[in-house]
């Protein structure tokens, strides 16, 4: 019987983040929004918090499984 092997997000609900160049980035598996402004979004996942700098940022759209940001980002960081 092969064994069933489920993805890492979903066995250990990490979060994914994938980036497009320094315009967009869209997020999976995070928990709630801590801060939001132009210059400064920090979100909270299930093991960490996430958080982004730059300029113009905006949320461009939300779900309770992901999220678009966009504007220019000058760094993401785990805290």
């Amino acid at each position: 019987m092969e064994s069933l092997e489920l993805p890492k997000d979903l066995m250990y609900g990490a979060v994914l983040v994938s980036i497009t160049g320094r315009q967009e980035i869209l997020i999976e598996n995070y928990r709630g929004i801590l801060e939001y402004t132009q210059n400064h979004i920090s979100l909270q996942t299930k093991t960490c918090r996430l958080v982004i700098h730059g300029q113009n940022l905006h949320i461009s759209y939300y779900t309770n499984e992901e999220m678009k940001i966009t504007g220019l980002i000058d760094s993401l960081s785990y805290e």
